[in-house]
């Protein structure tokens, strides 16, 4: 009898169960609403004011919406993989940018348009570039034992080898591919170097569907190589799709904006301590919320140095140092 009335005593009142539908209904129409407006105020953000948005305007549908698109489609794409990274890796460090994906892809980037072969090409290349330092980071990172402090030491050798070898290109390039590819290196989602939306969105959704499909075994690698292949889940397997998954969605959203940095740490960890869950609702809570965390940043960005059009990438590298320094420390403490 003491059981049953325990179980009755915890089985939740029709009451509580309408608020708590009440509450979540409530919290996905504010959500709903501040999307619409986010969007709504960056259409019709003109730098030092604001207006309704016309989309007959060609200011509007020629320069504001491909630039929110752009930046709905990067921020989305990093924060994925960002999330699905530092799964592989089991480190909630592990960024695009912190190791050397990012470079790898922009390398090949610079090394098309140093050759003019054409902004059709560039989503390619960027894949090509972050799968390859994808790999090589997990090759080195099992053959020197794996852990924190190697990933990132091993990540930053692989960036700035990288960044090194960009730089020789962009030396021994012409003076517009030099200033066209500087431009496009340091963030700039309003420029017309990169990749065509049309060309990069497929990659990118194709990045984060792979990514998604993933969560369960991302979850059981959490756990350990040994727990995972206990699970039934097939590990080398797992870490080549979701390096593949991880390069065509970072690929896409170097090939169209250049390297943005950070965004894949600080998102998918920020969601991670707020909502919690399991991998694939991680990677998707963190596909919306990165997308608009940088379509503000990038409206936010546009009005900070107004007539100058400052690049997005500049502004979000002064928070990202800070967020990964707090993040580090928690890490230290053991909390995350």
């Amino acid at each position: 009898m003491s059981t049953v009335r325990a179980f009755w005593l915890r089985r939740p009142t029709p009451f509580s169960s309408s608020l708590a539908f009440c509450q979540r209904f409530t919290l996905r129409l504010l959500m709903v609403a501040g999307t619409g407006g986010l969007l709504l105020f960056a259409l019709g953000f003109q730098g030092d004011g604001w207006q309704w948005p016309d989309l007959q305007d060609p200011m509007v549908y020629a320069l504001r919406l491909p630039r929110v698109l752009a930046a709905l489609l990067v921020g989305g794409a990093l924060a994925a993989a960002g999330a699905a990274l530092q799964a592989l890796f089991r480190n909630p460090l592990a960024d695009p940018t912190l190791i050397g994906t990012s470079s790898g892809a922009a390398l090949a980037v610079v090394a098309v348009m140093a050759l003019g072969l054409g902004s059709m090409s560039l989503p390619l290349a960027a894949f090509a570039g972050a799968l390859l330092t994808t790999w090589v980071l997990l090759g080195l990172a099992r053959l020197m034992g794996g852990g924190e402090i190697s990933l990132l030491l091993i990540g930053l050798l692989l960036g700035s080898l990288a960044s090194a070898a960009t730089g020789i290109l962009l030396f021994l390039s012409d003076d517009l591919t030099l200033r066209s590819a500087m431009v496009w290196l340091s963030g700039q989602l309003g420029s017309t170097t990169g990749a065509p939306l049309l060309w990069a969105a497929p990659v990118a959704f194709l990045g984060i569907m792979i990514l998604v499909a993933l969560g369960r075994d991302l979850d059981c690698l959490l756990l350990g190589e040994d727990d995972a292949r206990s699970l039934g889940v097939p590990v080398e397997r797992v870490r080549v799709i979701c390096a593949i998954g991880a390069a065509l969605a970072v690929g896409a959203a170097v090939s169209v904006s250049g390297i943005i940095g950070f965004i894949g740490m600080m998102v998918p960890n920020a969601c991670a301590l707020v909502l919690g869950g399991g991998r694939r609702k991680l990677i998707i809570v963190s596909t919306v919320v990165g997308a608009l965390f940088l379509l503000g940043m990038d409206t936010l960005a546009r009005g900070v140095a107004y007539p100058v059009n400052l690049p997005v990438g500049l502004l979000v590298g002064f928070i990202g140092p800070a967020f990964f320094l707090w993040l580090f420390r928690l890490r230290r403490r053991g909390n995350v």
